[in-house]
């Protein structure tokens, strides 16, 4: 990864921070994300002290569109390249919360702000070819559907269901985005990392946080571990063409049925378009 630099997104912690360690170790130059100043700096300090090189810092709230557009505009005045961009953000929330935008948490944080931010750093990938978008999803894509009459919850909302509904929405997003990048030298691939030991969820945990996962936690993965299929996907030599696929242990495997259906795929990235305010054609 000498050479090549990398953004990644909730890089302050779990996952996103061990893949931002674990690309430093390899070279990689660093443009890390967090929502609060002090410990985005701190991750960054650490990844240097211990042994990794540079490491640009971008402090953005990514439940706020707003906030997005500032980032992303910070990040291509900042960055002449982007080589990889990891959407590693995301989030678990019991309770229906509403952002600043008026949307729901967890489809803002966990769908709708990769969506935007790849699509405003898409010309800059492009420029960078062979470039590469690996979004972090999770199995419980298995377990979700998209319900167009309620992508918001508003009429029924279950934290389980919406974080199930926001990783099938990462899958479906990245198959589409690579039909829409064929051509460029820019793939796009998706994955699941895994069960992570991390404070995931813990801000306002359901009963799968509360009762279950504290048994688990003996034989759930380390987030060096978890981090693994990240940096796979962000650095393997003989993944440079490979795109619209999903990776669990660093290896390609099937995704849900309703993940495969392009006509579902395309709706979802108008409708998503249409909350993010952007050309539903871009």
């Amino acid at each position: 990864m000498v050479g090549k630099t990398v953004l990644i997104t909730g890089a302050t912690s779990g996952i996103g921070r061990a893949t931002a360690a674990g690309l430093a170790m390899m070279g990689a130059q660093l443009a890390i994300t967090g929502r609060d100043r002090r410990r985005t700096e701190d991750t960054a300090r650490d990844i240097r002290a211990a042994g990794g090189g540079k490491v640009n810092v971008f402090v953005a709230d990514l439940s706020s569109q707003s906030e997005v557009l500032r980032l992303a505009e910070e990040v291509l005045q900042g960055l002449s390249r982007i080589d990889v961009l990891i959407n590693n953000v995301g989030g678990y929330w019991n309770t229906r919360h509403a952002t600043v935008d008026g949307l729901e948490h967890t489809f803002a944080l966990n769908h709708l702000a990769p969506f935007l931010l790849t699509n405003l750093l898409s010309d800059r990938l492009k420029q960078s070819a062979p470039a590469r978008v690996v979004t972090v999803s999770s199995n419980a894509q298995a377990a979700g559907t998209i319900d167009f009459d309620d992508l918001q919850g508003e009429r029924s909302y279950s934290g389980a269901k919406s974080y199930s509904q926001s990783k099938l929405a990462n899958v479906m997003f990245t198959y589409e985005l690579a039909r829409r990048l064929q051509g460029t030298s820019v793939t796009a691939n998706a994955l699941h990392p895994g069960m992570v030991s991390t404070s995931f969820g813990n801000g306002d945990p359901g009963a799968i946080q509360r009762l279950i996962v504290p048994f688990m936690r003996p034989f759930m993965k380390s987030p060096d571990r978890g981090a693994a299929t990240s940096i796979h996907l962000a650095s393997a030599p003989d993944l440079g063409q490979v795109t619209g696929r999903f990776f669990a242990n660093s290896r390609p495997r099937k995704s849900s049925k309703s993940s495969y259906d392009e006509a579902a795929a395309a709706r979802l990235w108008r409708a998503s378009a249409d909350l993010a305010g952007l050309p539903a054609a871009n």
